[in-house]
């Protein structure tokens, strides 16, 4: 069982800038197959979007996606950890906070994040989560 967060976060990452549309961040979710994208200027983690967002947040609104920035739909009150900590404390940060991802951050820049379905695996890959998140999607 891995102890720390590095050894199951996903750090493959995706991020766009603040003022990338909706409908581009949409269409990078789709091509990637992801439902997270990381909104970064420069280096800096500025926020994250997931597909919900764009739709209750900028979609629902009735603005044009093509002209809605996803800075407007993102999340950007970010609860963050560590590569280093127990992996103990991401499951507790995302009990807190009723959240689903989790950005790993060092140095003030996103190098992973870790999921529900990364926390599923890991703690038991049999259950109906990590059945589910370990399997490939449909095409």
């Amino acid at each position: 069982m891995a102890q720390h967060v590095r050894d199951i976060m996903t750090s493959q990452l995706v991020s766009v800038e603040p003022q990338a549309s909706v409908t581009s961040v949409a269409q990078k979710m789709r091509d990637k197959d992801i439902g997270i994208v990381l909104v970064t200027e420069g280096d800096d983690l500025r926020g994250l979007v997931s597909d919900r967002d764009l739709v209750v947040r900028a979609l629902a609104e009735g603005g044009d996606p093509q002209e809605t920035t996803v800075a407007s739909a993102c999340s950007d009150d970010l609860v963050t950890i560590t590569p280093d900590e127990d992996v103990d404390r991401a499951v507790e940060l995302m009990r807190e906070h009723s959240i689903r991802r989790l950005p790993v951050v060092e140095e003030g820049h996103a190098v992973g994040i870790i999921s529900l379905g990364d926390l599923a695996i890991e703690r038991d890959a049999r259950s109906a989560l990590g059945d589910i998140s370990a399997a490939r999607p449909n095409q």
